[in-house]
Parts: structure tokens; sequence; C-alpha cells
């Protein structure tokens, strides 16, 4: 039963915004920390934000501050991604992900330390 459904992806002009959304069930929804990862063609997997369940705190790439937030919604277990003013290397496939690593509220953006990994939604922005 576990698993993380992610949607929300699509094409946008540059300046655009996309709101990214996580359905969380099973275990996953037990987890502290959870993020946001993503990989274009040819890249590795790279962190966007996480947050830390028990309080809301986040942290983002240093690529993506002011432009994105990661959010919960505990009720709905899911979790979001608002990304505003949109660019053309955000161009990727975007990873809903669970149970990263945490020291105190700090959840590490580190694809190695992922242990529940979504599909997938394609984020296209065209200039």
């Amino acid at each position: 039963q576990v698993q993380l459904v992610e949607s929300g992806g699509g094409s946008v002009q540059a300046g655009g915004s996309l709101r990214l959304s996580c359905s969380a069930s099973g275990y996953a929804t037990s987890t502290y920390c959870m993020g946001w990862f993503r990989q274009a063609p040819g890249k590795e997997r790279e962190g966007v934000a996480s947050i830390y369940t028990g309080d809301g705190s986040s942290y983002y790439a240093d690529s993506v501050k002011g432009r994105f937030t990661i959010s919960q919604d505990n009720a709905k277990n899911t979790m979001y991604l608002q990304m505003n003013s949109l660019k053309p290397e955000d161009t990727a496939m975007y990873y809903c992900a669970a149970d990263l690593f945490r020291a105190g509220r700090r959840c590490y953006l580190l694809s190695s330390s992922v242990g529940y990994w979504g599909q997938g939604t394609q984020v296209t922005v065209s200039s």
C-alpha cells in the first residue's frame, strides 16, 4: 500500500506557474521527511526542496529559492510544490520522495537516502 503519486506537471511558458501535488498512502504517510527532486535528460537527479513534516521546516536548493515553495496538508496526506517564475532550466521530471535522511529538523536532499519514490511528473518550460 505504500505509494507516492505525483500530479500537476505540464507545459508552461517561461514566467508561468505550476503546482505539483504528491499524494501519499501507506507507511509513507508516517515519515517525517519528504521532498521533491528533479532530473533533466542526461543529468543526475538533484534535490529541489524538502520539508520536515513535524513542524513544516523547509529547505531549498539555491536554484529555486524565492521561486518555489514546498508545503503540506496533513489532513489530505498531500505535499505540494508551488513553482512560480518558471525558467526553461526548470524543465525536468519531478519526483516526490519520502523518508529522507533527517538531522533534527533538517531533511537532506540526498537521493541515496530516499526511502520511497513516486513515478514522476513531467514539467516543461518553454521560452
